[in-house]
């Protein structure tokens, strides 16, 4: 009898141990649920866009600094970035020297080629200014300001970008603006056909910054490779110096529904930034609410930040617009 019992004592504590592994092993597996879970989460809360850097936003480290433009690759893939948007006035002070010449334009597209190959960086576009006025009422000069960019095409074709984005400065009388542009952007969309490269305008000042003139341009060219590169900012439209780019606004094209109107022809978009709050919100433009129109577009493109702001340093303020995208876009519902 007493044999039998310590039987029974036994055999329920081998049943209580197994029991035991039994749970702890259910334990265990519910304590990686909430990881399992958390990590899905995260995937979920990647950015709908990719990240560019438009390089205006190191100008005065260039120009001020002296820092070498071809450590553009090196700099925005320190500071997290994927892509490129190079900005051909900071590259002048070399290339004009040689008037331009095919053997300087070269070396450019090699250079920039080898640096973005080094750090594993995807060449965007290339923002072109000071090549001529491409809606100026003077069709000779019209002409020739369109010539002057097919150097910009051949070497965004050869360094893989998919666009270059030009100005539409010239007339500031609306209808032989909206003509102008037209014809200047149509013979250089041509052009820029067999090359396989995109010809985009930025709302950039004068009436660039009408969404409305803009998108009446898109449609009356209505090319498959002519499109916009809405900017966050830049919606002024008149200043009182009646220059485009500096001085006092007069009148202001509204951003939200600026960006709204040119989206369905956006080949990018670029996220201006000037100066944040203490939280780290733009003080000027809500993010949120460009995102949330960028996102409604169905654009899951390259977004580009450009900083211009005057209180933090360029780097500083080209990481702060950086986190302030990815956060903006963590409360798209």
């Amino acid at each position: 009898m007493k044999i039998n019992t310590l039987k029974i004592v036994v055999l329920m504590g081998l049943a209580f141990s197994f029991t035991g592994i039994y749970s702890c092993k259910e334990a265990k597996k519910t304590e990686t649920e909430p990881t399992e879970i958390s990590s899905e989460m995260k995937k979920e809360a990647e950015p709908f866009f990719q990240l560019s850097l438009a390089q205006w936003s190191m100008h005065k480290m260039v120009i001020d600094q002296d820092v070498d433009p071809y450590t553009f690759a090196e700099k925005a893939k320190g500071w997290g970035f994927t892509g490129l948007e190079y900005v051909s006035g900071l590259y002048y002070k070399e290339l004009e020297k040689s008037n331009f010449s095919k053997e300087a334009m070269a070396i450019f597209v090699e250079k920039c080629n080898a640096e973005s190959a080094k750090y594993g960086m995807r060449n965007v576009l290339i923002m072109i200014d000071g090549q001529g006025d491409l809606a100026t009422t003077d069709a000779k000069d019209r002409k020739k300001a369109v010539e002057n960019h097919y150097k910009w095409v051949d070497a965004a074709a050869a360094m893989g970008c998919h666009s270059i984005r030009v100005n539409l400065a010239g007339s500031q009388n609306p209808e032989e603006w909206v003509s102008n542009s037209v014809d200047g952007l149509k013979q250089l969309a041509t052009y820029a056909k067999e090359k396989n490269v995109n010809i985009i305008v930025e709302n950039h000042g004068g009436l660039s910054s009408n969404a409305s003139k803009l998108v009446e341009v898109m449609k009356a060219v209505n090319m498959e490779n002519c499109g916009t590169l809405p900017d966050f900012g830049n919606f002024c439209v008149k200043r009182k110096d009646g220059s485009y780019y500096n001085g006092e606004c007069i009148e202001e094209y509204d951003m939200y529904q600026g960006v709204m109107e040119l989206m369905p022809y956006a080949k990018g978009v670029s996220a201006k930034s000037y100066n944040f709050n203490d939280v780290g919100n733009e003080t000027r433009i809500d993010y949120s609410k460009m995102l949330k129109i960028i996102e409604d577009a169905g654009y899951t493109g390259f977004i580009g930040v450009e900083y211009e702001g005057d209180e933090l340093s360029e780097e500083a303020g080209i990481l702060a617009t950086k986190e302030l995208l990815l956060n903006a876009s963590n409360t798209l519902e």
